[in-house]
């Protein structure tokens, strides 16, 4: 990827990281390519995954999220079976780059098994990142109640509104230990560039 100039966050190399997802490289890299430009790869996350359709087919998908000094950028690329409308199997991917500054939230869940023993600096089992820029939110709505339970007013609708424009979930299970800490990783340099 010629346009991409890594620096040292990016010691495993983000090219190497989307071949070694095995899932369409060519593809995802020039996708990846195109929306950067010139941009240098502060850090990365590449994530793939398997997902089974209720034809109990195997559909991949990948993730890419980088982020450059003033933007971060998000790709997705899936497969697609043959159809009615396109006879052969297909790829679709998107980009999307948002500004730094437009970054609302950066939310990490670590999940610790045995809690009660837990030692500081020992890494979770599972990490999910959620990353909110404000063009994706889910509406919580549940009834509101003013706590007497023989009530039977109504109290309207209480809720919460929640920025959710990606959830990025890897587990030591599932991924590895080092997919574990690359997120944590990212996330660290992605709280501190939007801080």
């Amino acid at each position: 990827m010629g346009g991409m100039r890594e620096t040292r966050a990016t010691a495993n190399g983000l090219r190497a990281a989307i071949e070694r997802s095995g899932y369409y490289p060519a593809l995802v890299a020039d996708a990846v390519e195109s929306a950067l430009g010139t941009d240098p790869v502060l850090a990365y996350v590449v994530h793939h995954e398997a997902t089974f359709d209720p034809a109990m087919e195997v559909r991949r998908h990948v993730t890419v999220v980088v982020l450059s000094p003033n933007r971060l950028l998000v790709c997705h690329t899936d497969e697609h079976p043959p159809g009615e409308v396109m006879p052969h199997p297909h790829a679709s991917t998107t980009t999307e780059t948002v500004k730094l500054s437009r970054v609302q939230s950066v939310a990490v869940t670590r999940v610790v098994p045995e809690p009660a023993s837990y030692v500081p600096g020992v890494a979770p089992t599972e990490v999910v990142l959620t990353i909110g820029w404000g063009a994706i939110a889910h509406i919580d709505l549940e009834p509101a109640t003013c706590g007497d339970e023989s009530c039977e007013a109504d109290h309207g609708y209480t809720g919460n509104l929640t920025a959710d424009d990606l959830s990025l979930r890897v587990s030591e299970a599932a991924d590895g230990a080092d997919a574990v800490a690359q997120v944590l990783a990212f996330a660290r340099a992605l709280s501190d560039a939007t801080a």
